[in-house]
């Protein structure tokens, strides 16, 4: 597991150059088969279009790209489109544009430009969402080392998800991977070792609006 930046949710994005309309469309996808339905959603909606440009990337660590022209000029559209979704760090999403033709030839480099920018600021519109590897933890400690685990915790960056408040105090821990042998190594250290931890299970772990949330992949 590897941290990952993806999209939220759709966004668009719509330039105009020396006449021609590019409207840029970007949405999260797990698969090419989701990828198709996609492109065949947006040939159905902009049915009077000349090009359908598209690009896409899946898997975490961007394994699989693809892109496609359109029939426009080749290397003029969906590499310069994927070329933008990569130099972004996106992953498991896919781009459409849609082109209006306006009458005026842009040119190979024109149409690299347009094709480019039009993607770029769609991204600009976009809610990216960064998801990270963490480490739930389930330590129980007295309720003397209530307040320095709270503390190790704030100083690892990690999460407290849940406090459980009996004889003792069950903490559940959600902690960035990179720090978890730092923090149990703190934890340790600070209650002389009588805190007792349970390691869990890694997750995938995002921040929205202050709140922590939890995926599976």
């Amino acid at each position: 597991m590897e941290n990952y930046k993806t999209l939220c949710q759709e966004a668009r994005a719509e330039i105009e150059e020396k006449k021609s309309k590019f409207i840029a469309i970007i949405r999260p996808i797990k698969s090419a088969e989701e990828m198709a339905d996609f492109v065949g959603e947006i040939k159905k909606k902009y049915w009077d279009a000349r090009h359908y440009c598209q690009a896409y990337i899946l898997g975490k660590r961007q394994e699989v790209v693809r892109f496609s022209d359109d029939k426009e000029p080749g290397g003029t559209a969906g590499k310069p489109m994927l070329d933008v979704l990569l130099g972004a760090g996106l992953c498991d999403v896919g781009a459409i544009v849609i082109r209006y033709f306006g009458g005026v030839l842009l040119g190979t480099g024109g149409l690299v430009r347009a094709y480019s920018k039009a993607v770029a600021e769609a991204i600009k519109e976009a809610d990216i969402l960064e998801k990270k590897v963490g480490c739930l933890q389930m330590i129980e400690t007295d309720y003397v080392g209530l307040g320095k685990i709270q503390y190790i915790a704030g100083k690892n960056e990690a999460f407290i998800v849940d406090t459980e408040y009996t004889d003792q105090v069950k903490i559940k821990i959600l902690v960035p991977k990179e720090r978890v042998t730092k923090l149990l190594k703190d934890v340790t250290e600070a209650t002389s070792g009588q805190a007792l931890i349970d390691e869990g299970k890694d997750f995938y772990y995002s921040l929205i609006q202050g709140s922590v949330r939890l995926y599976e992949n």
